[in-house]
């Protein structure tokens, strides 16, 4: 499977397009559209989320609600880009819109403007924005689907938000309850708390995502070669969320400091299957997933447009200036996890149709089926 997106933030519409979804797979624009919503809300979200409505249009590879087996086209359409015609406009206008030459730290703006020679920063702001997620989000809708018809289900929740931490118990209820998308309700209240505390000081606030998919067939990925072991198509898929500095599989960072005796996973069989006792690797090793349940963290830095922003420098002149000033959110951890559901589920989803074929989805079950029955060939009664 392979994907691109395509759009600016305050142009028409964002877009994904998804190549190698198996043939015959149901969908349902209505359930793409639930998570689309879920990265719309949350506690410290931007005034865009108030204009925005976001809505799947399925415009390729889908008829009669089943895949073809063809490239699949996914819309998004932009409802604030009424408000920005001119500044957005794909012809040049009489009147061109003031240029944005005040740079952002932390932000893609000098590192983009001197990549590609830009002297509008406003440029690099629609294409770096994480707008573009919405594309990703949908396009993750497809790939939960094709997961689903094997069991696998990938879920999130909030760990931290500032130095306020909990313990993730991925109870779905208590999450999407949440403002914060944490199931402990003292720490989303004390995380509501934080965030208010950051906006009324000009400032933002990042966190940790906690992600877990359950259900996920052993042996997707590879140790053979480097580029395909699973752990570092995740790791790529994840890192290139806009903000994600950082991640870890199970514990990897407190596995670190400790001896190999408390860190690794003892092996048992159960039920004729062999499983572990514990799961601080993750769900992968060697590059494989082990059939237990896959384990990831995410830290997310905190946004870098500031309310009272930064001293910085005018990309033209090089004088000495504030940072420029871009509608933007306080927190986005919330939404982060959505995201991040999607690209995990992508990557499982490439992986699944690597190992079991993607010409079509009944041919793909069957060949998990016969996988997993030899998955059990061990009797303990013998």
């Amino acid at each position: 499977m392979r994907l691109l997106t395509a759009g600016e933030s305050h142009g028409p519409l964002v877009l994904a397009v998804i190549d190698g979804v198996p043939a015959g797979l149901a969908i349902n624009a209505a359930g793409i559209d639930i998570d689309l919503r879920r990265r719309q809300l949350g506690y410290g979200r931007g005034a865009r989320q108030r204009i925005e409505r976001d809505a799947v249009r399925i415009t390729g590879g889908v008829r009669q609600g089943r895949t073809t087996g063809a490239p699949i086209a996914l819309e998004i359409a932009n409802r604030d880009a009424a408000n920005w015609e001119r500044v957005m406009s794909a012809s040049p206008v009489v009147e061109p819109p003031e240029p944005v030459t005040r740079l952002r730290p932390g932000h893609a703006d000098l590192a983009g403007a001197l990549k590609f020679g830009h002297t509008d920063v406003r440029d690099v702001i629609e294409r770096a924005s994480a707008r573009e997620t919405a594309a990703r989000v949908a396009a993750g809708g497809i790939a939960k689907a094709l997961l689903a018809v094997v069991g696998t289900v990938v879920e999130s929740e909030t760990k931290s938000i500032g130095d306020v931490t909990s313990v993730p118990t991925f109870d779905r209820d208590a999450v999407e309850g949440s403002e914060v998308r944490c199931s402990d309700a003292a720490k989303s209240a004390a995380m509501v708390a934080a965030i208010a505390a950051a906006r009324d000081a000009g400032d933002t606030l990042g966190g940790v995502v906690a992600l877990r998919a359950v259900g996920v067939t052993p042996g997707l990925g590879t140790f053979a070669e480097w580029d395909r072991r699973l752990d570092g198509r995740i790791a790529q898929a994840l890192m290139s969320i806009q903000s994600a500095k950082g991640m870890q599989f199970g514990d990897a960072f407190a596995a670190a400091r400790e001896r190999g005796s408390a860190v690794h996973d003892p092996i048992t069989v159960r039920g004729g299957e062999f499983r572990r006792t514990r799961n601080r690797a993750g769900g992968l090793e060697g590059g494989v997933t082990n059939g237990e349940d896959l384990l990831v963290e995410i830290a997310f830095k905190p946004i870098s447009t500031l309310m009272k922003p930064l001293p910085s420098a005018d990309l033209r002149t090089g004088a000495p200036s504030p940072a420029h000033v871009e509608r933007s959110d306080v927190c986005v951890i919330p939404a982060a996890g959505v995201v991040a559901e999607a690209m995990l589920a992508f990557v499982l989803a490439d992986a699944l149709c690597e190992k079991f074929g993607s010409d079509n989805v009944d041919d793909m079950c069957a060949a998990v089926e016969r996988y997993r029955g030899r998955l059990r060939p061990i009797d303990l009664r013998t």
